[in-house]
């Protein structure tokens, strides 16, 4: 990364920005630990609760992980009896993942246990601010 200024505050940014993250990671990870869940896992039942069931492929696409890991958190979910997986009506050699009733209330729970947190985390923002961060991290992800 190239410095803005002889003081090196870019570098300065960028640790502050790893250090937040890294802050944001710990605790999204102790706030799974209720339920036992890998961050991997909470994802995919958040792209199933938002979505519907879906295939395993499609699942994959939207955690941007390769559909073997998708296999493996879905094989982990369903040992757990979170999800389920079914025969795809419109094409029988497919499989559709969907979450069980168990799956759905700790979906919620993690959700709203995460709605927490970041309240929490980003309470001590005024709404000024969390909108202009908002709007800073959208332009960074480009």
């Amino acid at each position: 990364m190239t410095e803005r200024t002889a003081d090196g505050d870019d570098e300065s940014l960028a640790e502050t920005f790893w250090a937040v993250a890294g802050r944001l990671r710990r605790q999204a990870r102790e706030s799974l630990a209720p339920w036992d869940v890998t961050p991997s896992q909470s994802r995919a039942l958040g792209v199933l609760a938002r979505h519907g069931e879906s295939r395993p492929g499609t699942i994959a696409e939207h955690l941007r992980i390769a559909p073997r890991s998708a296999t493996e958190v879905i094989d982990d979910l369903q040992a757990r009896g979170l999800v389920e997986r079914r025969p795809d009506p419109a094409d029988r050699r497919a499989t559709l993942v969907a979450l069980t009733e168990e799956g759905n209330r700790v979906s919620a729970a993690i959700r709203a246990a995460r709605r927490a947190e970041a309240d929490r985390f980003f309470g001590h923002l005024d709404d000024a601010d969390r909108d202009q961060l908002a709007r800073i991290l959208r332009t960074l992800l480009g």
